[in-house]
């Protein structure tokens, strides 16, 4: 590959990879997207799916007015007291060029179904993917390639490549060089799952916490710094939070193929069929690897390691303490008190928010894996291999709560602490430019989604997919164009 001329090359075949992609070789350029996996997806195939947006189709067949300026006037409210920490100018973009993005998806062949609520937004603007999120990388990739642009998988980055300051292409792990005469675009995600930039920005102990996706290692943001180039809100994440492991198998709704016309009936069907007829399809959903409600611990559940023991208060950060559990894994005990309790709203185990909730007999029914009951403690003990005096004490009275005395005994496990995502990206100007130590722009470096985040705050569900779509789309129109 030595020797290799493209205009733009983009690192990273996630969702703003794949976008930056797109526009860059539709606006006439020549683009290699490299992909360090073996196959496109990154984070956004991981993803439940979600995308605000406002000004959408879906949205005026529910009769909504909506514009993207009270789109921006309610974001901060999912900031709280971190919102002086926003960068209010790419809120704007991101606001602004969503009712755009979305439509482009649905040109591209996404589907979604919605929008559904979520406060503190003053209207319905979240929308779900159909059937998942792969949904999005099967669709861009195909409009990737019928544009031109040329996709290798399995080509890690080692570095940038600079002359006289500019960036001028990239170097991969093998050696080769490749030359972007117009610009690099990073796109690799966050770091997640990058120890020294969590270790760095967030602390050891929270260095030992894995990221939901194992890849996001950050390499984006160590490549920009090596020249200069600044990490924002590096010590702000989404996490550790406890979740249940995943199937071993994936549920028949993940491996649902991202075909157009599935995807429209699945839309026609959950916009029209009530809910009781969907509420199967909904659990194999939902039950596949959420996060387990916090309230279980305030009513009284135990959170026990392989050996059956309690390693400290389940209401003061567990998910920082279960990496140094054997196996870095926990199982949640409850009793029958509890389990009543859990079976009918607003009591639920999980939730997808804007799709449903899951009760204890759905884990039940769906996850066997990660269900286990038993008559007496010692029975439990005995089928999970535990020590029984340990979990016999991990059951008794403690922190203030009461023992757990009452038949079935059920364990919810093995859960394991992860951190979703990660806020930290490098600061860019509104043209997405990467910026060095003197606050200018690095010539001929853009960086689009987790990577070029830019201290903008994405909390509510489906602000980091639209961010990663409308970010990589303009990154890769203004690389095309000739301003890296």
């Amino acid at each position: 590959m030595a020797g290799e001329h493209f205009d733009v090359v983009v690192v990273g075949g996630g969702g703003a990879g794949l976008a930056a992609a797109i526009e860059a070789a539709e606006a006439g350029a020549s683009v290699l997207l490299l992909e360090k996996n073996a196959q496109l997806g990154g984070s956004t195939a991981w993803s439940i799916g979600s995308v605000t947006a406002t000004q959408t189709a879906h949205q005026r067949r529910r009769g909504i007015v909506d514009s993207p300026a009270e789109h921006w006037a309610d974001m901060p409210g999912f900031a709280g007291e971190l919102q002086p920490r926003d960068n209010d100018a790419l809120r704007r973009v991101l606001c602004d060029e969503m009712p755009a993005t979305f439509q482009w998806l649905l040109d591209s062949g996404v589907r979604f179904y919605g929008p559904m609520p979520e406060p503190p937004h003053r209207q319905p603007r979240m929308h779900n993917v159909l059937p998942n999120s792969r949904a999005f990388i099967y669709h861009l990739a195909r409009r990737a390639r019928r544009a031109g642009v040329e996709i290798r998988l399995g080509a890690p980055v080692a570095s940038l490549r600079v002359d006289g300051g500019r960036v001028v292409g990239v170097e991969l792990s093998g050696g080769a060089a490749i030359d972007a005469r117009g610009a690099v675009i990073l796109a690799a995600g966050d770091f997640t799952n990058g120890a020294v930039h969590k270790a760095r920005y967030m602390g050891a102990q929270q260095a030992k916490v894995e990221g939901v996706n194992l890849t996001a290692t950050g390499d984006g943001q160590a490549m920009a710094e090596l020249l200069g180039a600044q990490v924002i809100n590096g010590d702000l994440a989404l996490g550790p939070e406890i979740r249940f492991i995943a199937p071993v198998q994936e549920t028949w709704v993940r491996r649902l193929p991202p075909w157009r016309a599935l995807a429209s009936a699945m839309q026609w069907s959950l916009e029209h069929l009530p809910m009781a007829l969907l509420r199967p399809f909904m659990m194999k959903f939902l039950t596949t690897a959420l996060a387990p409600s916090v309230a279980l611990f305030d009513d009284g559940a135990r959170l026990v390691n392989a050996r059956g023991e309690r390693f400290g208060d389940e209401r003061d950060q567990p998910a920082l303490r279960l990496p140094d559990q054997p196996g870095k894994q926990g199982w949640i005990l409850i009793n029958g008190a509890i389990a009543r309790r859990y079976g009918a709203w607003p009591h639920f185990i999980s939730t997808a928010p804007g799709i449903a909730y899951a009760y204890l007999d759905d884990y039940r029914r769906n996850r066997p894996d990660v269900y286990t009951q038993a008559p007496t403690l010692a029975a439990l003990a005995q089928r999970l291999g535990m020590d029984p005096a340990a979990l016999a004490r991990s059951a008794a009275a403690g922190d203030g709560g009461d023992a757990l005395t009452e038949a079935p005994f059920i364990a919810l496990g093995p859960v394991r602490s992860v951190f979703v995502h990660s806020e930290g990206g490098l600061r860019v100007d509104i043209e997405h430019r990467v910026l060095g130590s003197d606050d200018q722009p690095i010539p001929g470096l853009l960086a689009a989604g987790a990577t070029g985040q830019g201290g903008l705050l994405l909390k509510g569900h489906g602000h980091h997919l639209a961010w990663a779509f409308a970010s990589g789309r303009r990154a890769g129109q203004r690389a095309a164009a000739g301003r890296g």
